[in-house]
């Protein structure tokens, strides 16, 4: 069964740039076709699709994030990686990875709490 973990920091201050890692098991991030993805979500607006990565390495971006998000991975440590920069209160949130078809969403970490704070 693949189990997602995410971890990074649980406190950034503005204007800084969070980081975050999701390290995958039972099943490999270069598996054909799956998308490895990055989803937050806040009181107000609920869950918020952030971006993803290929399986094959293509990125996939928000338009409102493209700016400020890149979304990196390490094939030798099954892991992929989320980068959110120039930070605000604003992007304090949960976050998730998880792993996204065409169809669905089938596995998720479970969640990494995230408080944008000086």
């Amino acid at each position: 069964q693949v189990q997602l973990q995410e971890s990074g920091p649980g406190l950034v201050k503005p204007s800084q740039t969070l980081s975050l890692t999701c390290t995958v098991s039972g099943g490999s991030i270069t598996t054909s076709y799956y998308y490895w993805t990055w989803i937050r979500q806040t009181p107000g607006k609920g869950l918020e699709w952030m971006g993803a990565i290929a399986y094959e390495g293509s990125n996939y971006y928000s338009p409102s994030l493209k700016s400020r998000t890149s979304i990196s991975r390490d094939t030798s440590k099954n892991q992929f990686s989320l980068q959110l920069s120039s930070v605000t209160p604003e992007d304090t949130a949960v976050y998730y990875c998880a792993r996204g078809s065409t169809n669905e969403y089938d596995y998720w970490g479970q969640g990494t709490q995230v408080t944008v704070s000086s």
